[in-house]
């Protein structure tokens, strides 16, 4: 102890003076309220007694708050908050109780880099862009003036602080959309790591330049040369439109090094990245697969304080996949039992509370586009803009021409269009040019619907978007039945409707079994009579299938359109009963659901 204090430098020594008077003072003060107890009666003495014990402890706490800790303390707070913060953000301290502490921390030791760096971590999970880029600087301010990295690497670890911190810059730059500044400071990065020849340094700029979307002519090179190092080398290549063997090829060998070294937290990041990339390739059962597979490697159930849940972001992405995986497939208790579950495990303060809170937004707006509910969809909009600006003004288009607004829906497609196009989001483009394509021909124009759809086949070819072309083909089929070729829309939807029955969405299924349906009926007009009502005996078929499906996602309004269809049917075939049941189920669907104000036959 004489040593230490010996050591100590005029400013340490008068801190600990300050703290030794505090500590001083309150036990004093304690003291004086024990001798007080005494002077009371016995009963009176023993309530009070609890309620002065009980104030005694918080003012302890207090004491424990404001006070300054040890060394070995501090670090092990520090240590202890930034793995709740990483693996379990609920048993973490509360933003404001955390910074509060840290605050604390840092009054009485300003130089202690650590502190400033929790304090980094704790402002990302409020987004606070300001304290959190002013806390990293200061970690790496002190880390560097410290030299605590100088000491155990020698001159390297001046140069490394310097390199690490243009790194994790640019990382924060990138989170909050700050693209320009990033780039900046990832270029600094990379400048640095060259002059000292850091060849891990320059790893990981390189995966954050695929972040960035830098679009380079060599980007496919410097892939396959990093390739096993790589973290976030997995999605920059699914939409570079490589196949899918390849891309997950090249996943393997990666995984194998995180397996072999037991890298928990890289593997559960490439199972997350396997389930979006099968489902940006429109396989459904294969996402599935994989999403169950990252959830069996931690329990879901509840645990003891002592052992910690794997509460990362990749848990959040894969039960947000699977909650919108269910919902398509009209399973909407199975969905609302998952998103229970991850409000639960990441609450509205948690930094992944936002994946679920989309993923909600989103499922809620889908069911009420189905029940017709435009109103309640329209009103859902402006949260989902609020957490995802893109997806928002698409499904505020999606709105606007459900009520029929057709010329403002077409002003804001047009205008994400050009957006989406400068930003290289791919599977946006594809889904605007499609919307495009259906204003276009139920305002009666399906010639001018061709290029786009041709346009959007073209783009789901190049990036291998199985999903995505089917669903352009089954568009491209409906096209060709209003220009009145129902024959070749037969034999473009043999093409496009397998895929849509082993992956698709339920809506969607059921919009492919209503078109085979529609396609039927015209081409069946040249037929002989028995010929014919054979083929409108197969289409009634596929309408019972349609409505099946629709019944399953609670699509009164394309119910509504399926039974007109079969109403119109029945009455040609002569079948009279069959025929006054569905008019009477399309009357009572069509007084309770508001009207289309275009031909049934133009909605697809």
């Amino acid at each position: 102890m004489i040593l230490a204090y010996s050591k100590l430098s005029f400013s340490q020594v008068f801190k600990l003076y300050t703290a030794l008077q505090q500590y001083f003072q309150n036990g004093e003060k304690k003291t004086v309220e024990d001798a007080d107890m005494e002077l009371t009666s016995r009963d009176e003495g023993e309530r009070k007694m609890e309620k002065e014990e009980l104030d005694v402890s918080v003012r302890e706490e207090e004491v424990s708050c404001s006070g300054p800790l040890s060394q070995k303390q501090a670090e092990f707070f520090l240590s202890q908050q930034a793995s709740l913060l990483k693996n379990d953000e609920t048993k973490a301290l509360t933003p404001a109780s955390l910074q509060k502490e840290l605050n604390n921390l840092l009054k009485f030791n300003p130089d202690f880099a650590e502190a400033h760096y929790l304090s980094y971590l704790n402002n990302l999970r409020v987004q606070d862009v300001f304290s959190s880029t002013h806390s990293l600087l200061h970690y790496f301010d002190r880390l560097i003036l410290t030299g605590a990295e100088s000491k155990s690497n020698g001159e390297e670890g001046y140069g490394r602080s310097l390199r690490y911190a243009a790194l994790n810059l640019a990382a924060l730059h990138c989170r909050f959309g700050h693209y320009q500044q990033a780039e900046l400071a990832l270029q600094e990065a990379i400048r640095i790591a060259q002059e000292s020849n850091d060849h891990v340094c320059l790893q990981h700029c390189l995966s954050w330049l695929y972040v960035l979307g830098q679009k380079r002519s060599d980007s496919y090179v410097l892939l396959e040369h990093s390739v096993k190092k790589a973290v976030h080398f997995g999605l920059p290549r699914a939409f570079a439109g490589k196949t899918a063997n390849k891309l997950m090829d090249a996943l393997k060998d990666s995984d194998l090094l995180h397996w072999k070294h037991s890298l928990s937290e890289l593997i559960d990041i490439s199972i997350a990245q396997k389930t979006a990339i099968w489902r940006l390739y429109g396989r459904s059962t294969m996402a599935l697969q994989q999403a169950q597979m990252l959830l069996s490697m931690n329990s879901l159930e509840a645990v003891n304080a002592g052992v910690q849940q794997n509460n990362t972001e990749s848990f959040a992405v894969a039960l947000c996949h699977l909650a919108e995986l269910h919902a398509e497939q009209g399973c909407f208790a199975a969905a609302s039992e998952v998103l229970k579950h991850l409000k639960e495990r990441f609450p509205p303060n948690s930094q992944h509370a936002q994946l679920w809170m989309l993923c909600d937004q989103k499922i809620q707006f889908d069911r009420a586009m189905n029940d017709g509910k435009y109103h309640l969809a329209d009103s859902l909009v402006t949260g989902i803009t609020a957490l995802n600006s893109i997806e928002g003004v698409y499904r505020k288009a999606v709105v606007l021409q459900a009520q029929n607004q057709m010329s403002e829906a077409h002003k804001l497609l047009q205008k994400l269009l050009v957006h989406c196009q400068k930003l290289k989001n791919t599977e946006m483009v594809i889904s605007v040019l499609l919307s495009v394509a259906e204003l276009y021909w139920r305002s009666s124009s399906p010639t001018i619907a061709l290029p786009m759809l041709l346009q959007a086949l073209a783009l789901s070819k190049e990036y291998r978007l199985q999903y995505l072309a089917s669903e352009t083909v089954l568009n491209l089929a409906f096209a060709q039945l209003i220009l009145g070729i129902p024959e070749q829309a037969l034999s473009l939807l043999h093409m496009a409707i397998e895929p849509i029955l082993a992956d698709g969405a339920i809506l969607d299924k059921g919009r492919a079994m209503f078109l085979v349906a529609k396609c039927q009926v015209a081409s069946a007009a040249s037929y002989d009579q028995p010929k014919k009502a054979e083929a409108l005996e197969a289409a009634i078929e596929n309408l019972n299938e349609a409505k099946n499906y629709f019944a399953k996602v609670d699509c009164k309004e394309r119910i509504r359109d399926v039974v007109y269809f079969q109403a119109r049917l029945y009455h040609t075939l002569g079948k009279t009963q069959e025929r006054n049941r569905c008019a009477m189920l399309f009357r009572q669907l069509h007084q309770e659901l508001p009207s289309h104000g275009v031909p049934l036959i133009n909605h697809l």
